[in-house]
């Protein structure tokens, strides 16, 4: 990642409404074959005359690759009367970004945010529906198992086909199973019950041996 810059200083003098660019890198010419291009030449309104003109970095390849040609765009540039620090207002290409946050749309769309201002649709989540939604085995743990009640599930993809759309950011509401979950609740009451009269049993067998002794 290197970041190139165009300072363009005055052309020598006696060439009128005529501007030299040179490229730059930390303050140093780049190594580059061809590092200047034409002149940039101006109108009396400070437009750039010569939009179309030549100008490349022809920057020659290292350890066997090709030669990396960068062509450059001066048509956002304009002359000023008064001082000014020129700059390109648009870019062609980012930076290497990684992936800094998602959003999930209505429709399950998984779009990634990068630290190179970049947003990428990464994938979508699908969304089954069935013939008969009442026919699902409940197997426990918000888990549903198909039947030959409700029918095969078909997968597509939200808001399509008659199948809901995606809420992010929401929470739902439970759906787990009440009895089920005390049953287990007695179960372990009647496990906790059962342990304690085991440790009382043991003390009164201690006890008795105590008594025994005397």
């Amino acid at each position: 990642n290197h970041v190139v810059s165009p300072p363009i200083p005055p052309a020598p003098p006696g060439t009128v409404a005529s501007w030299d660019w040179v490229a730059l890198e930390n303050g140093n010419p780049v190594g580059s074959s061809t590092t200047t291009g034409e002149p940039l030449y101006f109108d009396a309104d400070g437009n750039l005359i010569n939009a179309g003109a030549t100008q490349n970095l022809d920057i020659p390849g290292s350890g066997g690759s090709p030669n990396f040609l960068v062509g450059l765009n001066f048509d956002g540039i304009t002359q000023l009367a008064t001082d000014s620090q020129l700059q390109l207002a648009s870019q062609n290409g980012f930076p290497p970004g990684s992936l800094a946050n998602f959003t999930i749309g209505v429709d399950g769309t998984i779009t990634g945010l990068f630290t190179n201002g970049l947003t990428r649709a990464l994938a979508r989540i699908a969304m089954a529906i069935f013939p008969n939604p009442a026919g699902l085995e409940r197997i426990g743990n918000n888990l549903w198992r198909t039947t030959d009640n409700s029918g095969t599930a078909t997968i597509g993809s939200p808001r399509s086909g008659g199948r809901g759309g995606i809420t992010a950011g929401f929470l739902e509401q439970s759906n787990v199973d009440i009895g089920n979950e005390f049953t287990e609740l007695i179960v372990t009451q009647r496990g906790f019950q059962a342990n304690t009269r085991i440790v009382t049993t043991v003390d009164e067998m201690l006890q008795d041996l105590m008594n025994m002794k005397r």
